[in-house]
């Protein structure tokens, strides 16, 4: 049995919640964001709670159900909290700025690179750290994946870019014969 499907997500105020068919949809303000179930569970808006039922009692339906109730609690995460991710840069020389929907990066390449922020997205830059924010989990957890990609963090003097959190394990160096 899934143990997140049975939990029902409440509803807090601001944030509108409907119904159609086996669409949900989720509006705070001038935010609106769908989330297509394609009937493979059962939903009821019930008391200020989204209730989620699995369809069957085959393994598919359940992962559904869990599926499902995750991606809505996340979707009411971001519309009343948002999402953030910080990265870290160490190097010499290595910098990043925010330009309006650009985020410029200087990581040792001959050339800076130009990174497109994707809409619903916004960068903050503060020394070494870059924090990324926004109300789509994925979309946000994408972003900081791509930027670290560019330059991910090396393992003799931890050069890169890396998730704050992230602890990078450090090799020891060639040692001369003597």
């Amino acid at each position: 049995m899934s143990r997140i499907g049975k939990q029902p997500i409440s509803i807090p105020s601001g944030l509108d919640v409907s119904l159609n068919g086996s669409v949900l949809v989720f509006k705070k303000g001038n935010l609106t964001k769908e989330l297509d179930t394609k009937g493979n569970v059962n939903v009821e808006i019930a008391d200020g709670h989204i209730v989620f039922a699995s369809k069957g009692e085959d393994r598919q339906s359940r992962a559904y159900w869990g599926t499902y109730r995750a991606l809505a609690n996340n979707t009411v995460v971001g519309l009343t909290a948002g999402f953030t991710r910080q990265l870290e840069i160490n190097g010499v020389g290595y910098k990043a700025a925010a330009k309006g929907k650009v985020l410029e990066l200087a990581l040792g390449f001959s050339h800076p690179i130009n990174y497109e922020l994707p809409e619903g997205v916004e960068v903050s830059v503060e020394k070494n750290i870059i924090t990324i924010k926004g109300s789509d989990k994925q979309v946000v957890g994408q972003v900081a994946a791509e930027v670290r990609g560019f330059r991910p963090p090396e393992p003799y003097k931890g050069k890169g870019v890396k998730y704050v959190e992230e602890r990078i394990i450090r090799k020891a160096g060639k040692t001369s014969k003597k």
